[in-house]
């Protein structure tokens, strides 16, 4: 059976070929592949492009190995958050001032050419953020994109006192070449492997023009993406940030108690807005999800100790007793 292949297909190919590095490469292969039609005619040639995807991420993991280790960063805390932006928009200081890491900080661009994680204290929960390497498209570091596909959400920095607009529709752009969308964002020709939950974070507020660049920046992306002003060097509205990348996130935190105890409140469990009990069990320990018989919760129940299935949906203070 002919592969009947459409055009798109082939021009495709011919990014596969101009592609100078393994990220490159990888990316007009799985756009050759979202693109084939799906028929007997496909099944070798799928197949093949399958390899040869599987064969470019191990040799590009066998890099990562022989680099420094903080390309490849395991998560910490309870979301893991890549702090993005052009040069110059601040991403280092915002890190150094929020968390524990000490990343490079200058007043001059391209400080950051590795990945630097730090956590965040939020309440009784820590969140980790990677300061990254700025997104400029002639210098992009091969690793970025795949950190970015892993991380939970994304922190978007720019500079409200330089064209912070022209910024975003940048980086917005080269999210887009690696196959990336966020907030409200819809999928154009193409495919999306990843679509992120973000934050633009208005850095530098303190600056001439920064209000009223604030201003339109809001105007423009309130309702896609969740919007903030902060001076990270200032230290203004740190707080309300931290708040902010707790709401992004939408993860909810519960307790856990066991009979004839006070819960622990300094040790929740983070899960995502939705899951459900037999959810939070198989966080603590996959015997307790196989063994669960039922729990009893305070909080979301409309009695204090009522007994809940496993389909339960929890809400955020929950405090579960689970019996095995």
């Amino acid at each position: 059976m002919p592969a009947n292949l459409p055009p798109q297909y082939f021009e495709a190919e011919k990014k596969f070929r101009a592609a100078k590095n393994p990220t490159e490469k990888i990316i007009a292969l799985e756009e050759m592949l979202a693109i084939m039609p799906k028929h007997k005619g496909t099944d070798h040639l799928r197949a093949e492009l399958r390899q040869r995807i599987a064969k470019l991420t191990q040799a590009a993991d066998k890099k990562a190995a022989t680099q420094r280790a903080s390309m490849v960063i395991e998560k910490e805390g309870a979301a893991q958050v890549a702090v993005i932006g052009l040069p110059n928009a601040g991403k280092s200081q915002l890190v150094s001032s929020v968390t524990n890491a000490s990343p490079t900080v200058a007043e001059y661009p391209f400080t950051t050419h590795s990945a630097t994680p730090g956590m965040l204290q939020f309440e009784n929960i820590q969140i980790q953020l990677i300061d990254t390497p700025p997104l400029v498209s002639q210098s992009i570091e091969w690793w970025l994109r795949h950190m970015l596909i892993r991380a939970d959400a994304l922190l978007i920095v720019v500079d409200l006192s330089d064209a912070p607009l022209t910024q975003i529709d940048s980086i917005i752009a080269q999210l887009k070449d690696m196959r990336i969308a966020i907030g409200k964002e819809k999928a154009e020709e193409g495919v999306v492997l990843s679509h992120k939950k973000a934050l633009i974070v208005g850095n530098k507020i303190d600056l001439d023009n920064a209000s009223q660049n604030y201003t339109a920046l809001q105007n423009k992306y309130k309702d896609q993406l969740p919007v903030i002003a902060i001076s990270a060097k200032k230290g203004v509205s740190l707080e309300e940030l931290r708040s902010k990348i707790y709401q992004m996130l939408d993860i909810i935190r519960v307790y856990t108690k066991t009979p004839g105890q006070k819960p622990d409140f300094n040790d929740p469990i983070t899960l995502e807005r939705g899951s459900t009990l037999e959810d939070a069990a198989a966080s603590i320990h996959k015997d307790f999800q196989a063994k669960l018989k039922y729990a009893r919760i305070w909080g979301s129940g409309k009695h204090d100790g009522v007994m809940v299935k496993r389909d339960h949906i929890l809400q955020d203070g929950d405090i579960i007793e689970l019996h095995m």
